[in-house]
């Protein structure tokens, strides 16, 4: 008699291990492996590998380009950040907080894709039919092509995407569908798991654009297995506060377009609407305050002017805080040491927090140059004009570098009728503003 294979699967990370621990030696979750019984074991197998026919090697130079054909989501933000449009036969993941939008986002995106005549599936686990019915008629995306399911067996899905044929397919969300056939429940690796991959067939097989809410853990990740995200086409972040009106799309995984866009939107009295001027909703210019200093970072090809705010206050404990919202809390603490090894600033007895206003997290060093600009104006109480923008990465040794889409960034300042800027070396383009050079930050208290 054969002897039975034992496997136990990490209910947090999906790890798995013929032998029970304690502790999951892959994400340190302590009593999270679950015996897996055979018919769960076959699930593993059967996803870990999407197809079992056999294939054979072809000569890149006779493999046929196949164009990719795309349809707007009548959305232009979020158009944007899936690289052009929907792609048909796409399976596409969106994560994010409570409360952020991801229901709001894709209910209103389905009733404008019904509003062009393309028969839309919205599929609903955690809300009933008619609760999803209010938000639409505050969404206003009330449309006959807009059906909803509330529904969380993944067969009754899949008869009703065999009776009806859809052309767009809302998952809400996918921790809440279960599989009949699989006696985990749900929200469980082994079904988020199976569900995921066959909701990637059946989008492959009818060319069907499937959009799935994923909720997230207390670390942000996307609950459920790291497979998820693996196997899914397209990822994507909302990020922001509930309590904020605007809202970030992020792209991290598009295996259709760029990862570099971003959407931003705006949360409404009549739902989540695309932010069609950006351009001063991160900046005021009204007042001129010390600790404040502008800057323009890139993100994708879309300049953003950004405003950098710093509070230098005297510490009355023995450790000085360092603290950064939007910003890397390791870059600060480097900029800080070099402003006391360069320009002899005194900072070991103050406290200094760094905050980027609008909710947007800076992932590029071109605004090194305005945080040290912003911390000295804070130190010395002396105010920065809002006429001026700061452009410039800040090297260990104290010199001040070049960053990339210069020209892209300055025409944005100019269209805010910004007229100064700090550089490291004059534009290649002619440009109206006035350029101070400072290649080197001992040169920055000279401007100042």
């Amino acid at each position: 008699m054969a002897k039975k294979k034992v496997l136990f699967e990490c209910q947090h990370c999906g790890m798995t291990t013929p032998k029970w621990m304690g502790k999951c030696t892959n994400c340190g979750a302590w009593d999270s492996l679950v015996e897996l019984n055979e018919h769960q074991q076959e699930v593993i197998k059967q996803t870990k590998s999407t197809s079992s026919k056999s294939a054979k090697a072809v000569s890149i130079n006779k493999i046929k380009e196949e164009e990719i054909y795309r349809f707007s989501s009548n959305d232009a933000e979020l158009d944007t950040v899936l690289g052009g449009g929907i792609v048909p036969g796409s399976l596409t993941l969106i994560g994010g907080s409570p409360g952020v939008g991801k229901s709001t986002l894709l209910l209103k995106v389905g009733g404008l894709i019904s509003s062009s005549g393309k028969d839309v599936l919205y599929v609903s686990g955690e809300e009933s039919s008619s609760q999803i019915k209010l938000r639409a008629n505050r969404l206003g995306a009330n449309h006959d092509n807009l059906y909803l399911l509330s529904e969380i067996r993944l067969e009754q899905v899949l008869v009703e995407l065999e009776h009806h044929n859809y052309e767009f397919l809302i998952i809400d969300s996918i921790q809440t569908l279960y599989s009949e056939a699989i006696t985990s429940a749900p929200g469980s690796v082994t079904q988020v798991r199976q569900i995921t991959f066959e909701l990637m067939r059946i989008a492959k097989e009818k060319d069907l654009a499937i959009f799935i809410i994923g909720h997230i853990t207390k670390e942000g990740s996307i609950a459920g297995p790291r497979v998820l995200e693996h196997m899914v086409d397209t990822v994507l972040y909302f990020e922001g506060d509930s309590s904020q009106e605007l809202r970030i799309l992020r792209g991290f995984k598009n295996r259709f377009g760029p990862t570099s866009e971003i959407g931003v939107f705006e949360m409404r009295n009549d739902g989540l609407v695309s932010a069609t001027d950006i351009a001063s909703r991160f900046f005021n210019r009204n007042s001129n305050q010390a600790g404040s200093a502008l800057t323009v970072v890139m993100e994708g090809s879309r300049p953003i002017i950004l405003e950098v705010q710093a509070l230098v206050s005297e510490s009355h404990t023995p450790n000085s805080k360092r603290q950064a919202t939007g910003f890397d809390n390791n870059r600060l603490n480097m900029l800080l040491a070099l402003l006391e090894r360069k320009l002899e600033i005194p900072l070991s007895g103050y406290d200094v927090y760094i905050n980027i206003t609008g909710g947007i997290k800076i992932n590029e060093t071109s605004a090194d140059l305005a945080i040290l600009a912003a911390i000295i104006s804070s130190f010395r109480d002396r105010a920065i004009s809002k006429e001026t923008i700061f452009l410039g990465e800040v090297s260990l040794v104290g010199d001040v570098r070049e960053v990339f889409g210069l020209d892209a960034r300055l025409k944005e300042a100019q269209m805010q009728n910004i007229n100064k800027v700090l550089l490291s070396k004059k534009p290649l383009e002619k440009t109206n503003m006035k350029t101070f050079i400072v290649d080197e930050v001992t040169k920055l208290l000279e401007w100042y």
